[in-house]
């Protein structure tokens, strides 16, 4: 056994019950991690010879100091022994290559952690990375967090929705790059030589997205007055509660990316496409749990309930308001719901406030469901560009688009001859700019929804006090 794993720390062997957090160690290695990252150029290497960056003695010495650290936290976490093991071993294979592009495969391959899926197990995560919708650049980063795995989602995964790879997690404490929006952590984005032939896992934080969801809807109910049925205003109270919704949602959605007619390619994001395809995909994939959830709630499961609600509010309220309006694809899934469902009258704005026909939410939002399913199965026979103007008609349908766009004028306007992905180009920015309710919404939640950058279950004001925020 290697030195990384035996040494004990200052106070002997620890009971693996112990919060990593609570370790004298952890804020040793929280700071030497956070010494190192303003260092590390986008690419996460070092360059020893810039103004900010130190000589090598010193480099290696703080990563020797991130290293100390984990050997005295290893003993908590003796599921991790394998994973800490080629983690001391490729930081240090770092500081001998001299701090070049990182290379942490070894013990990417190491990390198993959805081959122990208990609930409230800890795990201490240290890699170079680039956080998704966070930070950009692949800086050395360590998380502790904690696994989501009550028995009665176990059992759900096991008997109706199969997902081996998912981990529903909860955030302990992080460096910088997780003091963000982001609240992911996926295998893809970590520095490696060559990616692995397939990656094994991939956590979603169901307590920064409970959160934000119970903020942002605190706020919006409030500023658009509407009235929620007593258990869904208890819900929206409920951190805990929340973040059981948002572990059922996140299984089944990212499950749904590989189910279903015209399957999700994993790498579509990083292909030339439209927008607003991305937007359908997603949005297909939330719809796809909205409609389980329906079923789950007939089948004697309160999460079913719960999880219908956070898809309606996340999506109608957060989605279309939050980041830029630079192909924002879930903004344009969120402004597509809102507009079917009051195209179909089940949402109405009148007087200043938002009415929601309770009763028929769960049909119409099914329908729209349907609508993309049916799109998608028709799309197995097409071209793709003709498939692509399918989902745009679909799209524009419920809403209007840029009055500039060229796409709005049919293929006549496009230049046919070039490949699809150069017709890319002619997309504009925001191609659906949103709309007079949605500019008005934007305006009166950007201070909450700025509010919930870092957020997690312990961040003060969490939850249904948040209208103080948008004031």
């Amino acid at each position: 056994m290697t030195d990384v794993l035996v040494r004990m720390g200052s106070g002997g062997r620890v009971s693996p019950s112990e919060r990593v957090i609570d370790h004298p160690s952890w804020p040793l290695l929280k700071a030497a991690v956070e010494e190192i990252r303003p260092w590390q150029s986008k690419d996460g290497s070092i360059d020893l010879g810039a103004d900010h960056t130190p000589d090598l003695a010193r480099a290696t010495a703080v990563v020797e100091r991130v290293v100390d650290a984990l050997g005295d936290l290893a003993p908590l976490l003796p599921h991790n022994a394998a994973y800490h093991t080629a983690l001391a071993a490729d930081l240090r294979r770092w500081a001998a290559d001299g701090f070049e592009v990182p290379d942490f495969l070894d013990s990417l391959l190491a990390f198993q952690p959805a081959a122990h899926r208990e609930d409230g197990l800890q795990h201490l995560v240290v890699f170079p990375m680039y956080t998704q919708n966070g930070n950009l650049d692949r800086n050395l980063e360590a998380v502790v967090l904690r696994m989501v795995w009550p028995d009665w989602l176990a059992e759900l995964e096991r008997t109706r929705y199969d997902n081996p790879l998912f981990c529903g997690i909860t955030f302990e404490d992080f460096t910088p790059g997780y003091d963000t929006n982001s609240a992911v952590l996926f295998p893809e984005t970590i520095a490696v030589r060559e990616a692995p032939e397939r990656f094994t896992w991939g956590g979603i934080f169901c307590d920064r997205e409970a959160a934000r969801f119970r903020r942002v809807t605190d706020a919006s109910v409030g500023i658009l007055g509407l009235e929620l049925p007593d258990d869904i205003q208890q819900m929206v109270g409920d951190q805990d509660r929340c973040e059981q919704a948002f572990v059922l949602w996140d299984m089944v959605h990212d499950r749904t990316h590989s189910h279903g007619d015209l399957p999700f390619d994993p790498f579509m994001i990083k292909q030339r496409q439209p927008f607003w395809m991305y937007g359908l995909e997603e949005l297909r994939c939330d719809l796809t749990a909205f409609k389980e959830a329906v079923k789950l709630e007939a089948d004697g499961f309160p999460q079913g309930r719960d999880v219908q609600f956070a898809v309606l509010f996340d999506r109608m309220f957060r989605f279309p308001v939050t980041g830029e309006r630079v192909r924002n694809y879930d903004g344009l899934g969120g402004q597509l719901l809102f507009a079917y469902l009051h195209k179909h009258d089940v949402v109405r704005w009148t007087d200043n406030k938002l009415h929601i026909d309770w009763d028929r939410a769960p049909q119409v939002t099914n329908q729209l469901c349907a609508d993309i399913e049916r799109l998608y199965r028709d799309g197995i026979d097409r071209p793709k560009l003709v498939h692509w103007f399918a989902g745009y008609e679909l799209v524009s349908t419920y809403l209007a688009p840029h009055p500039g766009s060229r796409w709005a004028k049919g293929p006549d306007a496009l230049d046919l001859t070039l490949p699809p992905r150069k017709l890319v180009d002619d997309v504009l920015p925001d191609e659906f700019p949103l709309s007079m309710f949605y500019e008005a919404l934007a305006k009166k939640l950007k201070n909450v929804i700025a509010s919930t950058k870092g957020i997690t279950a312990a961040t003060p004001g969490t939850g249904t006090d948040s209208t103080e925020v948008a004031a």
